[in-house]
């Protein structure tokens, strides 16, 4: 198999993030999230995510929404999907493409929280793991630690930047912005110890099919994945893209 990135120079992918941006609409249908349904009385919420690679069509809508919801800097980003343009070598299958919903994973096992020398990043009783701008000084040291390359520093404030699941946002009884505009309903957001719930309900079903990014690494990701080609748990050899972030010069 070869996997081969897909850059401007192969066509439409030459445009802008803003330009990018303009040219796809937002959805933007509320959606609560059932409060009642969410966690059982006495118990703590634990929040996961399901991506279903199956329902994915790469159109970047949850890209757009995170970036919109969380005021992301140009050339940045919370979550993407990546699109590789795979060939297989071992027979006559034509070349095609191959999408993957990235973000950070929530880990149980989170191993940038005990690199942040000044405890900026920790890990919430609900799962969620969070970056105090406050304290955060900006060494980079977690975004090194990080195994699935979902943090970075931002340019704008210098801080320690990643996926919140939109902590602000659930919070209040709502969505992540990524999860309510996806229009292919490949995101399944909810409570983990919710037996009745979706997100729980879909995960049982899934059974072996049930799958992880990097899951040698140990860090008990709380994003998992349905649909999932095995040969892109891991370290993918290729570079996954879009298109590629750059200055505009509108």
């Amino acid at each position: 198999m070869k996997i081969f990135e897909i850059t401007p120079e192969t066509g439409a992918c030459s445009q802008s993030r803003r330009a990018f941006l303009r040219g796809v609409p937002v959805l933007t249908a509320a959606a609560a999230v059932p409060g009642a349904a969410l966690a059982k009385s006495g118990s703590p919420h634990h929040w996961g995510m399901l991506v279903d690679v199956r329902r994915c069509i790469g159109c970047q809508a949850c890209t757009v929404a995170c970036i919109q919801e969380n005021a992301v800097p140009e050339g940045s980003f919370r979550t993407v999907v990546s699109t590789y343009s795979v060939q297989v070598t071992d027979g006559d299958q034509p070349a095609g493409t191959y999408v993957l919903p990235r973000l950070c994973n929530h880990c149980d096992e989170p191993p940038c929280v005990p690199v942040c020398p000044v405890s900026a990043t920790f890990k919430r009783d609900d799962g969620m793991v969070l970056v105090d701008a406050d304290r955060c000084v900006g060494c980079g040291y977690c975004v090194q630690a990080c195994p699935y390359d979902a943090r970075f520093i931002n340019h704008d404030t210098q801080k320690a930047d990643k996926c919140t699941f939109c902590a602000h946002r659930v919070d209040a009884g709502l969505l992540p912005a990524c999860v309510e505009t996806c229009v292919g309903g490949a995101r399944i957001f909810g409570e983990l110890n919710d037996p009745q719930g979706e997100l729980r309900r879909r995960l049982d079903e899934a059974g072996s099919a049930l799958k992880v990014l990097k899951p040698e690494q140990k860090t008990a990701p709380q994003v998992f994945y349905i649909g999932l080609d095995e040969r892109f748990e891991g370290k993918v050899q290729g570079q996954g893209s879009l298109w590629k972030p750059r200055a505009s010069h509108v």
